[in-house]
């Protein structure tokens, strides 16, 4: 049988977990279940099965997240590969398919969205290693998830006659239904959630989308054969992954294929899609209650509660509660789906919370704004050790930095400073500054901004250990 390639496609920055998940800090980089984050969790949960180190499709604008987060992990990718705009998910199956066979091996793509949870891991094995029988004489298996309740929220597929040891021909893919037709889905036993995780050869998908989908595919093929590359990343060529139709593989190949086939899969499942799926696969205490961080709670029932400072709750059921450092989100267990139109509105008032969070992470470390006014802004910086900013020059704004804890080599124009804890330095504005940690410990420090314009554009590099340099 050919070896199991992962493909983890991590290129989300939905939003529907906000004010946790943002665009900028998608959920599959937070721990929302247990303390790996839902990127980590998908790898060491497919790890028993694989043949080899994964291939990771992201944003990339998640980038140093995506790779920090896996070496968390002791894993370096096969590839991690950037796409430059969002294609949906059938061409970064593509792409990958075609990393897959440019390495020399056809293996079998094991598809996984990066920010699903599995709560049963040796049911998954199991229905890899079934799908694989299938996968290795041709056939492209889709799982289904074996439905709990009518959920309107998820697509379905419907099986048909068993192919094989666990394997069920589809009959069909249908659009997620209302409340009654999904009653008599669920009533039938022939209907499945439509879980987005796929196992073929990676030959095979790109024959039936050469034939399906030529357009697409030409566009991959020439984005990856103009990618650049680096020791950590693949940069697909955007013109060229542009000219790609932007579609999903159900409906670009699995549901047009006449060798689509689906695994059962009864392991636990969620796709987290929103604050009341992740309260049902949480961990909850007597009274259905499922708290993370500092909570109090006084005759609470069925609540959900997320937050790094002290919250307090009385008398509520069915009620969420996420608190980050700029926003809370207070709604009914039966509304969060709703929270998508407090992000519109936080968009069209031109609002920062919907991208953002107020700490932002930067693979030399993380800034966390925490305090501005008309012409300052006030930073708590971290800087990694032995890592560094890059050489830059600001036309708007000077900066004054004091060094709460640590060391910090200081470049300010053609002078080097060392600086201490508790001492600190200026620079002027449009002077040419760098700032780097070269001890062994976090260098923290505070920054106070002042000028005319503080955005983060006003920022001109000139040289940067992590390619951002123009």
């Amino acid at each position: 049988m050919l070896p199991i390639l992962p493909v983890i496609l991590s290129g989300g920055s939905g939003t529907r977990l906000w004010p946790l998940s943002r665009e900028a800090y998608p959920k599959q980089f937070l721990p929302l279940v247990g303390d790996d984050t839902m990127l980590q969790a998908t790898w060491k949960r497919v790890a028993p099965v694989a043949s080899a180190a994964p291939i990771v499709v992201a944003n990339q604008e998640h980038r140093f997240m995506a790779a920090e987060q896996l070496r968390g992990c002791d894993v370096t990718p096969a590839a991690l590969i950037l796409e430059p705009i969002g294609r949906n998910t059938a061409p970064a199956i593509a792409i990958a398919a075609l990393q897959a066979l440019s390495a020399g091996e056809d293996a079998l793509l094991l598809v996984l969205p990066s920010d699903h949870v599995v709560r049963n891991d040796g049911a998954f094995h199991a229905a890899v290693r079934e799908a694989a029988v299938a996968a290795d004489v041709g056939k492209l298996v889709t799982f289904g998830i074996v439905p709990t309740a009518p959920e309107t929220g998820y697509g379905y597929i419907k099986a048909g006659a068993g192919v094989g040891v666990g394997v069920r021909a589809v009959d069909r893919f249908v659009e997620k239904p209302n409340q009654a037709t999904a009653q008599e889905y669920l009533a039938s036993g022939e209907y499945f959630w439509n879980s987005g995780m796929f196992l073929f050869k990676a030959s095979r998908y790109l024959e039936e989308l050469k034939t399906l989908q030529p357009d697409m595919l030409s566009a991959c093929e020439q984005a990856l054969s103009k990618a650049t590359h680096d020791p950590d990343f693949i940069r697909l060529d955007a013109d060229a992954f542009a000219e790609s139709p932007s579609d999903s593989i159900d409906y670009a190949v699995m549901e047009k294929t006449a060798d689509a086939v689906m695994v059962p899969l009864d392991a636990g499942w969620s796709d987290v899609g929103s604050w009341a799926a992740l309260w049902e696969v949480s961990d909850k205490d007597a009274s259905g209650n499922a708290h993370h961080g500092d909570v109090i709670e006084i005759d609470c029932r069925d609540t959900y509660a997320y937050g790094s400072r002290l919250i307090a709750m009385v008398g509520l059921q069915d009620i969420v509660v996420v608190e980050t450092d700029d926003a809370i989100m207070v709604g009914h267990r039966d509304r969060v789906q709703d929270v998508k139109e407090v992000v519109a509105r936080i968009k069209r008032d031109g609002r920062s919370e919907a991208a953002a969070h107020r700490k932002v992470y930067r693979p030399w470390g993380a800034y966390d704004s925490i305090d501005n006014g008309g012409r300052f802004q006030v930073k708590r910086i971290t800087v990694k050790p032995g890592a560094s900013l890059s050489l830059q020059m600001h036309h708007h704004r000077a900066e004054h930095w004091i060094v709460v804890s640590g060391t910090a080599l200081v470049t300010r124009g053609e002078e080097t400073i060392l600086l201490a804890e508790n001492q600190s330095t200026y620079i002027p504005l449009g002077v040419t500054h760098r700032l780097e940690n070269p001890g062994k410990l976090p260098l923290e420090l505070i920054e106070v901004q002042s000028g005319s314009y503080l955005g983060e554009d006003d920022i001109v590099r000139f040289d940067d250990v992590y390619g951002r340099a123009k």
